[in-house]
Order: C-alpha cells, then sequence, then structure tokens
C-alpha cells in the first residue's frame, strides 16, 4: 500500500512540474505580446482614490505616460466616466525584441456618493496622477431646517 500510495504521489509531484513551465511558458507569451501587466492598472483600470472634502469630492487617478490628448471625462450627476487610450508604436526599421509597454485603453465608470456640480468640475494632469475636483451640487450639500 505504500509503494503504490509512493507512486501516485510521484506522478502529482511531476505533474505539478509540468503545470509550472506551462504556466512559466504562457507568462513569458503574454509578457512578449503585451498582455501582461499593464501601467498601474487594476483590471484594466487606473487606480484611483476618492476623498470627500465637504463641499466637494477630489478624485486621484493614476494615468502614466498619457497626455491630456489621451484622456476623456465626463460626468452627469453622481455618475463619473473616465476613458483613456496609449498607443505605442514600433518605429519604422525597427524590430521589438521586447514590447512590453502595448497600446492599452480602458474606461472606468464610477458612482459618486452624491450628486456633484458638472458645470464647475476642474481637472489636472501632473507627474501621472489625474486630479479631478468635483463640487457637490447645491441639492448634495446639508443644509440646517429650522424648527418652528
Amino acid at each position: 500500500m505504500f509503494a503504490r500510495m509512493s507512486d501516485i504521489d510521484r506522478m502529482f509531484n511531476a505533474m505539478g512540474l509540468l503545470r509550472g513551465r506551462f504556466d512559466n511558458i504562457f507568462s513569458e507569451f503574454d509578457r512578449t505580446v503585451g498582455y501582461g501587466d499593464d501601467w498601474s492598472v487594476v483590471g484594466n483600470y487606473p487606480r484611483t482614490n476618492l476623498y470627500d472634502k465637504g463641499d466637494l469630492f477630489e478624485l486621484v487617478a493614476e494615468v502614466p505616460g498619457l497626455s491630456n490628448e489621451d484622456l476623456d471625462v465626463k460626468i452627469q450627476g453622481n455618475y463619473l466616466e473616465i476613458s483613456g487610450k496609449r498607443e505605442v508604436e514600433i518605429p519604422n526599421g525597427y524590430r521589438a525584441h521586447r514590447n512590453e509597454r502595448g497600446s492599452a485603453s480602458f474606461t472606468r465608470s464610477l458612482t459618486l456618493p452624491s450628486e456633484v456640480d458638472s458645470s464647475r468640475v476642474s481637472a489636472t494632469l501632473k507627474d501621472g496622477l489625474l486630479v479631478l475636483t468635483l463640487p457637490k451640487s447645491e441639492a448634495a450639500k446639508p443644509r440646517q431646517i429650522s424648527i418652528s
């Protein structure tokens, strides 16, 4: 009985090694053709932080390597959409030996905790960070109710 368990263990160990080698092959393939991890994105979305500053929200999104022309921001009520794209081309006369910075695009949709005044929204891009200043709409701001 012990000999048979030993044979089974060896078989599973061999299968584990084979699976590991296939994983390495496919992971190297992904990196070579540009399907690997993409510029600080999670699930092809930029990482974001959203802060509530009382009368406004501030959203910070990591978008390294993108310019103003590569980004698009839309807002309606409390629905925010950020999209962007990066085009990476191999220069004429060159042959790529490694292409980890491939072309990519994303669309990130967020529902904000309350509506914002879209006419007063501003956006800045500096050092790979997109910062949106999102003033809350008057209807979304708390107000004191006098009791009679």
